[in-house]
């Protein structure tokens, strides 16, 4: 296995260095938000460490760990003059990023899927690969963004605290929020691990005494959820909990003082620019989500035998999807905002999903309601092997992460839709194979439009080009 490792991370890094090279000879200079990245990073690398533009809206991680890795590279190599902190060296930490976040994946699957020994040591290799070909992800190893370094230390910090290293996943989650300020809402998902594997045990105690044998399933009556989050709520309110809840959880608790307190003298979670960065309920953020994940996840999410059970999970439960049905409609009602930035730009894929599918009438984001409603049952569906205070935990982050972001942006998708990926159960090979060919198709029209499809704006001479 460890051979099979080396020579896929190895096969991949090749890869990705040929895209990196053929890209930075067609795109020399920065390109979209690298305007603001890059002059940012060469300020800093000739030490002007207070000079700041106010465009840029996350904090400095990018730019210090860059600094951190050139400066060394370019004394240790002799390099001298422009290369040092140019766009193409800047970029190149991505690729770094991008190589460490191959390895990440794979240590995640293996400890996430550790009691499964069924899984062979050729599908977490697939699954490995496949994942770091993610398409979102994969194509910005290539530019010089925040979110190979967002990931990269997010995932680190997941897989310290599956390891029971709790004072460095605080640390290394310290390093995501210094890359991506939302990042934050992921060390409190590391702290609800803890919480929700205490909550897990307490309730399976709880039961034993009433001489149960088997833990309600989310497939359980509404009364039943009642009975789990009226158990969740004693068990929190507990002084004595509390206090072993805290005992193991204090890093991340100092982590999220230290957030408030950054919130609190910053006037808010955006740096620089807010006009454009603004919070609010944007409640169809979530099945944006949904729908992005059953698209990307389709050989797991869209089956016959997925599409039969819930029909007839339909026809057992009509009422409550009647709720849900009329909940969801009022939330596409109230709660749709369309930021400026998607109507305006069309460089990016989201501006054709919009223009294409949600303009074309009034009433189709009502009618795509239905498709939600699959979504987010097929999505559950697929999470039923975790405990119920698990799933709980990660949909209270994945309300946090995406409802208040007013823009359309599939990049804000990449964490929750990973950690809902390592948490899965492996499928079947051909299922994988399939992801993995799909993964394939997008990344090659993707990188075929960004370079060769190329157009300009009436009044402008640059050259503009289609991305994520």
């Amino acid at each position: 296995e460890a051979h099979g490792f080396a020579a896929a991370m190895s096969g991949a890094f090749l890869l990705s260095c040929l895209l990196f090279a053929a890209i930075n000879r067609r795109q020399r200079g920065p390109y979209m938000d690298e305007a603001f990245h890059v002059p940012q990073a060469q300020a800093y690398c000739h030490g002007r460490f207070l000079q700041w533009d106010p465009m840029i809206t996350t904090l400095p991680g990018l730019y210090l760990v860059s600094v951190g890795v050139v400066k060394p590279a370019a004394w240790l190599f002799g390099w001298t003059g422009s290369v040092v902190c140019s766009a193409g060296m800047l970029r190149f930490i991505n690729l770094l990023f991008s190589a460490g976040n191959f390895y990440l994946l794979y240590l995640l699957l293996f400890k996430i899927h550790q009691k499964n020994k069924a899984v062979s040591a050729f599908q977490r290799i697939l699954s490995t690969l496949t994942l770091a070909m993610f398409p979102t992800l994969y194509f910005f190893t290539f530019l010089y963004y925040t979110d190979q370094g967002s990931v990269f230390f997010t995932l680190f910090a997941y897989l310290m605290c599956l390891y029971g290293n709790h004072k460095t996943s605080a640390l290394l989650g310290f390093c995501g929020f210094m890359f991506r300020q939302t990042n934050i809402v992921w060390a409190v998902f590391c702290a609800g691990n803890v919480v929700a594997e205490k909550l897990n045990e307490a309730w399976k105690t709880e039961l034993q005494k009433k001489k149960d044998e088997k833990i309600p399933s989310r497939k359980g009556s509404f009364s039943d959820l009642i009975r789990i989050l009226q158990f969740v709520i004693e068990y929190l309110i507990s002084p004595k909990n509390l206090v072993t809840l805290t005992a193991l959880t204090w890093p991340y608790i100092i982590l999220v003082t230290v957030f408030f307190g950054f919130v609190f003298i910053n006037g808010g979670i955006v740096v620089g620019d807010r006009s454009s960065h603004e919070a609010c309920l944007h409640f169809p953020q979530l099945f944006y989500f949904l729908s992005f994940t059953v698209f990307f996840s389709f050989p797991h999410l869209l089956t016959p035998t997925k599409i039969r059970k819930f029909l007839l999970s339909l026809q057992k439960h009509p009422v409550q999807y009647s709720l849900i049905t009329i909940i969801s409609l009022f939330l596409v009602w109230k709660f749709t905002y369309v930021h400026k930035y998607l109507l305006a730009d069309n460089r990016h894929y989201t501006f054709y999903v919009w223009r294409k599918v949600f303009q074309r009438h009034e009433l189709v984001k009502y009618v795509l309601v239905p498709v939600y409603i699959f979504a987010g049952w097929s999505f559950a569906d697929t999470l039923k092997s975790k405990s119920i205070f698990w799933i709980l935990m990660y949909f209270v982050c994945l309300l946090a992460v995406t409802v208040p972001q007013k823009l359309l942006e599939f990049r804000y998708f990449i964490l929750p839709f990973l950690i809902y990926r390592l948490n899965i159960p492996f499928p079947s090979l051909y299922r994988q194979l399939l992801e993995m060919a799909f993964y394939i198709v997008v990344n090659a029209v993707t990188f075929y439009l960004f370079l060769n499809r190329t157009f300009q704006w009436p009044n402008s001479d640059e050259i503009q080009r289609f991305m994520w």
